[in-house]
């Protein structure tokens, strides 16, 4: 019996002293799994609270036996124990500026996306139904990215059912494939089809190649949170026709670029701006195209998020009897994965 009791206790200090440990600088003890670190904070599988989140910073040690991938800025990778003492985060023993570091233990890149839908009604004085549907679709591999979305626009408004006209009638697709040459340069080709009823738009199709840099992709800034921008820079081939008058087609030059931010003081939010700008290569100052969007996400519950977003659409030659510029404005609900 005396040596099962001692066997029992060997086998569960061995399980203790395999665990991970954290210490609070306010005391705290916390004993249990480093799950994942990444844009100043540590995932941590505790074995007395269950599932949190830690700010790194406030950290005084951190312990472990176990070697983890370590995933930098310019995407090389190493593994190795990572801990934490007086001085700072240490990978094997020596000093790892947290800086220059992407994620530990990073997450496998999947597919992800999302899938959110906005939807008004009115009836009395004003008889209206207006929906917006957006989805989005993304895939990150080692030298390659792929990008995807598509949206889709209706609203009516009127006195009374029987006088209701249509007042937004969208739709667009586009992709875009990624190729990195470098963890910041790569070249891209793209495409984009889009319909507008309203402004008698029958059909615009691009396609299109260029170059790009990625100067931060979700970078980690102390106190500022984790960023992400790129600019990119091309030709494309534009063809559209429009109902009325014009029917074309050019060589033109594309400018863009994206800019994603998540502040580290609000959990789930999400702040996006994307801009566009596309002139005729012979004719650039009377013959453009502009398309900026800018807005957010919050992730309140699992996978579901609400998503505020306003876009703007502006091309300076269009048919006889249509406007330049487009303005909508979106709030819904979302689901992502």
């Amino acid at each position: 019996m005396k040596k099962i009791l001692v066997c029992v206790a060997a086998l569960y200090m061995g399980l203790v002293a395999s665990a991970d440990v954290i210490v609070m600088k306010s005391g705290a003890k916390f004993v249990g799994t480093v799950k994942h670190i990444e844009g100043g904070t540590i995932d941590f599988a505790s074995e007395d609270v269950g599932d949190i989140k830690i700010k790194q910073d406030n950290v005084v040690s951190m312990t472990t036996d176990k070697a983890n991938p370590v995933e930098f800025n310019d995407k090389h990778v190493e593994t190795g124990v990572v801990g934490r003492d007086e001085k700072g985060f240490t990978l094997d023993g020596d000093a790892l500026d947290m800086g220059k570091v992407k994620s530990v233990n990073p997450t496998p890149e999947t597919w992800h996306g999302s899938v959110n839908l906005s939807a008004t009604a009115a009836r009395g004085n004003t008889v209206s139904e207006a929906v917006s549907l957006f989805a989005d679709l993304a895939r990150r591999w080692e030298k390659d990215r792929l990008t995807g979305s598509a949206a889709y626009n209706f609203a009516q408004s009127g006195d009374s059912k029987e006088d209701k006209q249509k007042t937004s009638n969208r739709f667009e697709l586009q992709a875009q494939e990624d190729h990195f040459w470098t963890s910041m340069f790569y070249s891209y080709i793209n495409g984009k089809y889009e319909y507008d009823r309203i402004m008698n738009l029958d059909y615009r199709y691009r396609v299109g190649a260029g170059l790009g840099l990625q100067w931060l992709d979700g970078r980690a800034f102390e106190n500022f949170g984790k960023w992400s921008f790129n600019q990119e820079a091309g030709l494309t081939w534009v063809k559209e026709r429009y109902k009325s008058t014009l029917d074309d087609d050019y060589l033109a030059f594309r400018y863009a670029h994206h800019l994603a931010w998540d502040p580290n003081w609000i959990t789930g939010f999400n702040f996006t701006h994307n801009f566009e700008y596309i002139p005729e290569l012979s004719d650039w100052e009377d013959n453009y195209i502009i398309d900026s969007d800018v807005g957010f996400t919050y992730a309140f519950r699992a996978n579901w998020q609400l998503l505020g977003k306003i876009e703007w659409d502006y091309k300076s030659k269009v048919g006889a009897g249509t406007k330049h510029s487009d303005l909508r404005y979106m709030l819904g609900i979302g689901y992502k994965w």
